[in-house]
């Protein structure tokens, strides 16, 4: 499942071909993808312009003239394109010629930009549903989302005044999107070794009882944020199904300092230990035990 910065990636693959651009036609090739497109869907975007494209969290939220938002998420296997309308008619680095997987072209979005934009998704785990601006904050989807990790309002005293009393592991904490917006596993485990913090570790000891931060929460949240610069600079990680809207490979992996990498050395300096792998919540957790306490 694509995590923040593979989202991110693709909203700023997206933008230049779409914020700004009208719908001149939208192709809905199928009535439904991980959930129905909703009434009349092509009908809708058809003739808007995207006034601006953001992201919440691993949604791509696209405002329009019409004072809608168009929520995408690209679920499990979910990838954006960008193609040029004509073949003289280049639109920026973004562009690429079609992939032949065009069977799994669910949507498409032709843009007055001259890019035709298409919703790539084997699986059909994604979904796109819009909704009413004014009625964004009590969208579901979105509602129970935690602070954006990157956000300024992000800090140590955030995280922990969420973590206060909870009995679960810090790695089951921050994996809880009520908790902070847009992490998954890759990310998790990654900020917990930068920030030299076990996976197991109690997540309320990141503070004292009444939730004011430790150094744990300095050093975890100054991780966090650190690793999901890292990754965004770098593409994303690419593992199965991300891509670049160019088509290109997200780097990011090349850099994993614990994730699947069970038996290899630790990366820290000075120290002696190897990379272990635990289950933790169905999913596969890596750390260090000697460095990560």
């Amino acid at each position: 499942m694509p995590e923040l910065p593979e989202v991110e990636t693709v909203r700023r693959g997206l933008a230049p071909a779409m914020e700004g651009a009208r719908f001149s036609k939208v192709e809905a090739r199928r009535r439904n993808l991980r959930w129905p497109l909703g009434k009349n869907f092509a009908r809708h975007l058809q003739g808007q312009t995207v006034t601006e494209l953001g992201r919440r969290a691993k949604y791509l939220l696209a405002d329009l003239s019409s004072g809608n938002v168009l929520i995408m998420h690209l679920g499990m296997s979910g990838s954006f394109h960008v193609f040029r309308q004509t073949a003289d008619e280049p639109l920026g680095r973004y562009y690429h010629e079609r992939a032949q997987h065009a069977a799994h072209d669910h949507v498409v979005f032709h843009m007055s930009s001259g890019a035709i934009v298409t919703f790539n998704d084997p699986r059909r785990f994604g979904s796109m549903k819009i909704v009413p601006r004014e009625r964004l904050a009590d969208e579901p989807l979105l509602k129970r989302l935690g602070p954006e990790p990157l956000g300024n309002e992000f800090d140590a005293a955030m995280l922990a005044d969420a973590c206060k009393g909870k009995k679960t592991t810090l790695k089951a904490a921050l994996s809880d999107q009520r908790v902070v917006a847009g992490l998954g596993n890759i990310y998790v485990c990654e900020a917990l070794y930068r920030a030299r913090l076990s996976p197991k570790r109690i997540a309320a000891t990141i503070g004292d009882k009444n939730g004011r931060p430790n150094e744990r929460a300095e050093r975890l949240v100054e991780g966090i944020k650190a690793v999901l610069h890292k990754a965004i600079k770098d593409g994303g990680s690419t593992l199965r199904d991300h891509k670049l809207t160019d088509g290109e490979l997200g780097m990011f992996q090349h850099h994993f300092r614990v994730y699947d990498r069970e038996g290899e050395a630790c990366r820290t300096a000075g120290c002696r230990g190897k990379i272990r792998r635990i289950v933790q919540s169905g999913r596969s957790t890596f750390y260090c035990p000697v460095c990560q306490r």
